[in-house]
């Protein structure tokens, strides 16, 4: 790609002054662009004085790219540049795992982003995952750093076709982290003002049971989202796995570990989802393995021999804290993990919760 077409576009004076930015491409009809860019441009219009506000990432400016043989066109848009992400820092951590005294303000900060998108700027993030929230820069010598290495030992390179594919080279680690900012709004949908969705978003093992039972859902998935999230930050091993014996992704195995740690569905929300009976019979109770699968099988195995519903807990499985800190921890996990999106609390009013604020 032609690199040198930032410094002809005729930009404000702050961008001609030597400061850092980072520049994310995109195919130019990319809907994961247009979807960030929109959000975006909404987010700077509200001019917001939520405390969340400064924990969402903003674009700066944008422009487009053309390829040498003029056959592709993408979308840069320009941001202030971001440190590591939580799944680096965590894998920095003793264990790979956040310490309690970690995890809390990490929470409260994402809890504060999340207040603002939801209640404020009414956008459903429906991505949050630990590469999508990202640490502030506060230490800036780590960027002058990485600057002079790279003019004194470029990285190394690739030449493919008509483009070079340069080797990715780590900022060295702060004096001190900055703030989780939360970013990539590609996945974004506009929330409260337009109604509720029923398209297939979320990471696979982060989906809420809304999303995996193809339900209409709104700004409560995010906060399913965030407690797995949270889980997998904190504990050695993921609270959802949702794959088959063959490593490949399974509704029916996700189900089963939603069912282990939380029991069976409530049948009221069984009857919302037309894709419910495929598991489910009209009382609420697992649908037999045969009617599911019409080769000859065994009748006495029910849908449980497809998925095997775990022997297991939410108690069973956390292994970091004992007595009334665990409790509370698990209190707040579960708050966040209820079959009904009505029933899950708020990002604010989560932030008020005991454990979150215990020393």
């Amino acid at each position: 790609m032609i690199a040198h077409r930032w410094g002809e576009r005729e930009l404000s004076n702050r961008y001609r002054e030597h400061v850092y930015v980072t520049l994310k491409l995109y195919e130019l009809d990319s809907a994961h662009a247009e979807r960030e860019i929109e959000v975006y441009e909404h987010l700077k219009r509200l001019k917001s004085c939520h405390a969340g506000t400064v924990l969402v990432r903003t674009v700066l400016d944008k422009f487009q790219l053309r390829s040498t043989d003029g056959s592709h066109f993408y979308q840069c848009l320009i941001h202030p540049p971001l440190g590591m992400s939580l799944f680096e820092l965590r894998n920095r951590c003793p264990r790979k795992v956040f310490p309690e005294n970690l995890l809390k303000p990490t929470l409260i900060h994402i809890l504060l982003a999340l207040d603002f998108l939801h209640a404020e700027a009414h956008v459903i993030h429906t991505d949050l995952q630990e590469k999508n929230i990202m640490l502030n820069i506060e230490d800036e010598s780590i960027l002058v750093d990485f600057e002079e290495a790279e003019i004194s030992n470029p990285s190394p390179h690739k030449v493919v076709g008509d483009r070079a594919i340069y080797y990715t080279r780590k900022m060295s680690i702060p004096k001190k982290h900055g703030r989780p900012v939360l970013s990539d709004f590609g996945e974004a949908r506009f929330g409260s003002e337009s109604g509720t969705y029923c398209d297939d978003v979320q990471p696979f093992m982060y989906r809420a049971p809304e999303v995996l039972l193809r339900m209409p859902w709104n700004e409560k998935i995010d906060i399913w989202n965030l407690a797995v999230m949270a889980w997998d930050l904190f504990e050695q091993g993921h609270l959802f796995y949702a794959q088959d014996a063959n490593k490949q992704d399974s509704d029916s195995h996700h189900l089963a570990e939603m069912i282990a740690y939380l029991g069976l569905p409530p049948r009221e929300m069984l009857g919302k989802s037309e894709y419910a009976n495929k598991y489910f019979d009209s009382s609420g109770k697992l649908t037999k393995l045969s009617t599911l699968f019409p080769q000859p099988m065994s009748l006495t195995r029910t849908w449980r021999g497809l998925a095997e519903i775990p022997r297991t807990s939410l108690e069973g499985l956390e292994g970091n804290l004992q007595g009334e800190r665990q409790d509370n921890f698990l209190r707040f996990i579960r708050k966040m993990l209820q079959w009904r999106p009505e029933d899950r609390p708020t990002a604010k009013e989560l932030l008020s919760d005991p454990w979150l604020r215990s020393p």
